[in-house]
């Protein structure tokens, strides 16, 4: 959905089943319109404008899309040229209605999605209500996105619903701020709770992944479900990929009461098609030196998603004070000092907030080959 809303596929790309025979042709489609395009003189970064990164912002609100989105479209945005920040997620994103009945946020498949008319669908509901940002902008088939919607069809008010009667009033991504998140981390308002959206709890912290697994169904834990679940070391570098592991499952105990939703925090990723108050990419992450590194069991956490906080109930000098004591930075040193691949990621991941990619990378917009190897 977001290659499509940025302009850089075809219409239809984003939803069609990977069993129709559709998606063969559309292929087919692609590999012409490429060498079309080499012709036409029709670079991506005639495509790839602020224009284009904000049509997508406001379409991952509408369709109540994934956080990783946030992460990719950085990214995309830093190797083009393109000034993109985490607050241009609220600017765009917030008070956009979710209309997408699609799971994990509602009831419906993907295939259901494409089937009641896909993301040309949901572009066209955004546009007539003049909730698209930039309809002139450039698609890679040589039109504008609007020349591309603007007729198309709806077979199903129920998966694609009107705007008056959304999935959710507000669908745009959360971006938290505070002394737990100097420089950002992100929730998915329409696959989260929201009794939760604003919660203040105790903290239960966890210290990495395997922490997790070995201690979360343990009946000994001391666990509520009012307090957070806290888990460190997730992120860039300090789980490397970033692994998608932020929505974590709750405590077995709580499960067995009927809980099904509790505030998780990590530095990590979680995928799509997850679901939960869930506040991941937490920034800057653990194994970096960031304020989670410093959390401890019992801790308190205010949430407010809705003005987009996450504070730490402890003061900046305890908080140094942590972070001297413990050094988080320290387990991520001692495997760059190994060399290879890993010193070079680790010494050069860029954090959530700037996209994750290496930071030599950033700006680049491809090479020119000089000569033959050989």
């Amino acid at each position: 959905c977001m290659a499509e809303s940025l302009g850089t596929s075809l219409p239809h790309n984003a939803a069609i089943p990977a069993v129709d025979s559709r998606r063969y042709v559309l292929a087919h489609l692609s590999g012409n319109r490429i060498v079309e395009m080499v012709h036409e003189d029709l670079r991506l970064s005639k495509v790839l404008t602020k224009e284009a990164f904000e049509n997508a912002i406001r379409t991952n609100a509408a369709i109540g899309g994934s956080t990783n989105a946030v992460i990719h479209l950085k990214a995309i945005a830093g190797r083009i040229g393109v000034d993109l920040a985490l607050d241009d997620w609220t600017r765009i994103g917030r008070g956009t209605p979710t209309i997408v009945d699609l799971q994990p946020s509602g009831r419906f498949l993907m295939e259901e999605f494409y089937y009641a008319g896909g993301l040309p669908a949901v572009l066209r509901r955004l546009g007539e209500a003049d909730r698209l940002p930039h309809k002139d902008a450039l698609t890679v088939n040589g039109q504008t996105l609007w020349d591309n919607v603007k007729d198309a069809p709806l077979y199903n008010d129920e998966v694609i619903r009107p705007l008056d009667t959304p999935l959710r009033e507000d669908g745009g991504m959360c971006v938290l701020r505070g002394n737990l998140a100097p420089n950002g981390a992100v929730l998915k308002p329409s696959a989260a709770t929201p009794e939760l959206m604003t919660h203040r709890g105790r903290a239960v912290v966890f210290e990495d992944f395997d922490d997790y697994k070995a201690r979360i169904n343990d009946p000994a834990l001391d666990v509520t479900a009012d307090d957070i679940l806290v888990m460190k070391n997730c992120g860039p570098r300090g789980y490397h990929g970033m692994a998608e592991v932020g929505n974590m499952g709750l405590p077995a105990k709580l499960l067995e009461q009927g809980i099904t939703d509790m505030v998780r925090i990590s530095d990590a990723r979680m995928s799509g098609t997850a679901y939960g108050t869930v506040v991941l990419h937490v920034a800057p992450e653990a194994a970096a030196g960031g304020p989670l590194a410093a959390v401890r069991n019992g801790d308190w956490i205010e949430l407010d998603a809705y003005a987009g906080t996450l504070h730490l109930e402890v003061d900046d000098a305890e908080l140094e004070r942590r972070l001297a004591e413990t050094d988080p930075t320290a387990a991520s040193r001692t495997i760059a000092a190994s060399g290879g691949y890993r010193q070079l990621y680790i010494e050069h991941v860029l954090q959530a907030d700037e996209g994750c990619d290496f930071d030599f990378l950033v700006g680049c917009r491809g090479s020119e080959v000089p000569r033959h190897s050989h």
